[in-house]
This record gives structure tokens, sequence and C-alpha cells, in this order.
């Protein structure tokens, strides 16, 4: 058996795969990478099929011995990576063997960071999905929504390369550059006074460190948002805004219905993005059409092989 043990496991690490799909009419949310770029590429690094499971590491923090000889790959937030005490490149694949103490800093740049193993991690699926919930208490090593803890037993293929492998240097993000995001109107955007909708994209705003997996929390001059009597269903990259005129941006945990309006939908390339941002980090706004999104997804996902 190859397994790693979990010797400190972080402020918050959580095992996600493609998602829980199929379930939000009954109220239970997709969840899933925050950062599905980094994600992807952990998994392309290890020849995996787009979606297994990998580790997302908040913040950093962690170690872990090994059972056993391991291929693994990282990916994400800058945080310093050492293997015995000494250094491993993020953004790229390597191998562990029996014995061997993995250790991750923390990230100076940003937010998560993500550890794949060659097939992926093994553990329950609850609802189709190996992805970790912990308000629904869905998935995650034991399948109640947990995150890792001291003990526990990261179980995977050893898997078999001659060497390893990095991700190129124009393909990494530069997750200190400001952040400017790009955002589709839609939904209630033609009930927004013209005023308000230009207010929303030519401010500066701040991100709020009560963020957090269901949504991203925006502090700037408030808008003035428009009367909704009713609710409807929701999506990542939704942008609500709350009668305190301060827009709040679902993120994999959202829930699945709202009543606030909504203003448009963040760029899912920007949505993982945001997920790398710093509490407190300026962000600001720019239009985009659907067509340009259209385009941009289909790149990707035929880049990874979706």
């Amino acid at each position: 058996m190859s397994a790693l043990r979990v010797i400190k496991p972080g402020p918050l690490s959580l095992l996600q795969d493609a998602g829980r799909t199929g379930w939000q009419h009954l109220g239970v949310s997709p969840s899933g990478p925050l950062d599905w770029h980094a994600a992807a590429w952990a998994n392309r690094l290890l020849g995996n099929a787009w979606g297994t499971c990998v580790l997302e590491m908040a913040l950093g923090g962690l170690q872990f011995e090994a059972e056993g000889e391991l291929w693994l790959a990282v990916s994400g937030a800058d945080l310093p990576v050492s293997l015995d005490g000494r250094p491993v490149m993020n953004w790229s694949r390597f191998r562990v063997r029996a014995g061997q103490h993995l250790q991750f800093g923390y990230a100076p740049s940003g937010q998560r960071a993500y550890l794949a193993a060659a097939g992926g991690f093994r553990a329950p699926r609850v609802l189709g999905s190996v992805a970790t919930q912990a308000r629904e208490g869905l998935g995650g090593l034991q399948g109640r929504g947990e995150a890792l803890q001291v003990g526990d037993l990261l179980v995977a293929d050893s898997g078999n390369f001659s060497r390893g492998a990095s991700v190129p240097w124009c393909y990494r993000p530069d997750y200190q550059a400001v952040a400017s995001l790009r955002v589709m109107t839609g939904g209630d955007a033609a009930a927004f006074a013209p005023e308000q909708l230009k207010a929303f994209f030519t401010q500066h705003w701040r991100l709020e460190p009560q963020s957090d997996r269901m949504g991203a929390r925006l502090y700037g001059e408030p808008l003035q948002a428009p009367q909704r009597e009713w609710s409807l269903g929701v999506v990542r990259g939704c942008i609500q805004v709350p009668p305190d005129g301060q827009p709040i941006i679902l993120q994999a945990d959202h829930q699945t219905m709202g009543g606030y309006p909504i203003l448009g939908w963040l760029h899912p390339l920007d949505q993982w993005r945001l997920a790398q941002c710093r509490p407190r980090q300026s962000l600001s706004f720019t239009l985009v059409g659907v067509g340009d999104v259209q385009r941009d997804l289909r790149e990707f996902y035929r880049f990874f092989g979706r």
C-alpha cells in the first residue's frame, strides 16, 4: 500500500474531485476545487483524468510521512515545499519514498495549493463525489465533510514514472498581480440604474476576510440594488447584491437558491483567480461578452481533456 500519513493537517485541507453534480435541485452544493486551473495541472502532471481527487490545501502548514513509494504533484499557491528538508519545486511532479517527510510552509502569494497523487486519493463517494462540503457534512476522507486530521491516511497508487516533470513557466499564474476580473452582466442587471452598474465597474473593491468557500464578500461604496420578491436558482460565479449594497460572488460551496438581485456572473477562469486572492486585496472588474467566455472555456477544457 502507498499512502501519506498526516502529521500536521494545516488550517483547512480538503479532498476535492470534479464535484457533486446533479443534486442542486435538492439543495446540495456542487463543491469541488476553488481553483480548477491549479487542480487540473496537478492531475495533468500525473496523467490523471479530469476531476480526479486531489487535496486542496488552504494557506499551507502541512506535514506528511510517506508509507510506501508515491508519485505526487503540487500546484497552486506559492507554498514552500520540502522533502526531508530539501526544496521541491512547485508546479511539479516528484517521487516520495517510504519514510520520507513531505512538508508545506505558508504561502507568501496565493491562498490555495493542490496536491495530487497517481490515480488520485481514495475516499468513499457520497452522492457520487468525494468533494468535501463541511456545511452539509458530505464527502472527505470519512464521508462526513471533515477536513484532514492528524493521523489520517491518504491512500493512492504508487505510480510509475521515469522522471519528474514541471509546468512550463508561461502557464503558471502570477498570484501577486493586481486582480482585474471579467464579468458577464445579466440576471437583474437591466433593473439596476445605469449609474449603479457604472459604479460597480469603475470603483475598486476590497476582498473581505469573511470570504470563504461559499462566497467572496466585497467591500466598497455600496450599490443600490433593485427590489426583487422571489428566489431563483444560482450557480458559482453569480454576483449577488444584498440590501447593504456590498456584492457577494458565489464560490464552489454556494447555496443553490438565492433571493438577492443578480448583477451578473464572473468569468469561470477568473473565479479561479479570485480563489487565490488574499483578504483585503483590491479588486476591479471589466465587462466581457458571453462569446468570449465560451471560447476561453472551450480552449481550457480542450487542453485538459475534459
